[in-house]
């Protein structure tokens, strides 16, 4: 385990060396959306620039460019003449778009099987035992963005363009409710069993049953969100009394 804290700990080093390296509406937008998908910005918030301008240091240029990147990436909405609103998607909204990103993934997972190079299987097992040392941490945050780069690694590996692009799309609109699912301490841990067995299947180059560990695990991260909002209400009912 030390080893494998060092290699986080050298990871995370080297994360922020290559934030610091981006333009800065990038670093922006980064740190707003880390804010939203902890909830430090709600759904259905309005986002009071010169208020989160101060509080992020920067300027509204920079400020007002991330919000245009977040937009496209459904986390935002900018509505003409009013201002910026956290994007708020119903119960429903979050099903439907669960179940295409499912099906999108089990194909990925199939093709990653068939198609990724040993490299990139090198790499995927690399992210994975990243993610086991923030795991080990209850570092949700760090944890989560290891989580989706093996996501989006494993996408990836399927050498399908426009499979690639679908599926950023719908998980660039997921990504708050992804992170929301791993919120239950009790369900976190399925989340990491669920890896392992999609990291056998891959280097196993088993594609079907890779594609039933992809699809099960979406299934899942809808029952998480689920679960997370049933004790979310639960709360604000005993907060009443």
């Amino acid at each position: 385990m030390p080893q494998t804290d060092n290699l986080a700990n050298h990871r995370t080093s080297e994360a922020s060396v290559e934030s610091a390296a981006l333009p800065l509406a990038q670093q922006v937008a980064a740190r707003i959306r880390d804010m939203i998908i902890q909830d430090q910005l709600t759904p259905g918030e309005w986002i009071r620039e010169q208020a989160l301008a101060d509080k992020l240091s920067v300027s509204r240029t920079p400020l007002r460019e991330a919000l245009k990147m977040l937009e496209l990436e459904g986390l935002i909405r900018l509505l003409p003449n009013r201002g910026a609103v956290v994007t708020e998607l119903t119960v429903e909204e979050v099903k439907e778009k669960l179940e295409v990103l499912a099906v999108l993934e089990a194909l990925a997972g199939k093709l990653a099987c068939q198609k990724a190079s040993d490299a990139e299987l090198a790499e995927i097992r690399a992210l994975h035992y990243e993610m086991l040392a923030w795991f080990s941490r209850q570092n949700r945050l760090e944890y989560f963005k290891l989580n989706q780069r093996i996501h989006l690694a494993i996408v990836a590996a399927s050498g399908n363009r426009t499979l690639v692009a679908t599926h950023a799309r719908i998980n660039a609109q997921l990504y708050r409710v992804r992170f929301q699912s791993n919120l239950q301490n009790q369900l976190w841990g399925t989340a990491v069993d669920e890896h392992e067995e999609m990291l056998a299947a891959l280097e196993a180059r088993n594609s079907e049953a890779m594609s039933m560990c992809m699809l099960n695990h979406l299934g899942q991260t809808f029952f998480k969100f689920s679960k997370n909002l049933e004790s979310m209400e639960n709360s604000r009912r005993k907060n009443k009394f």
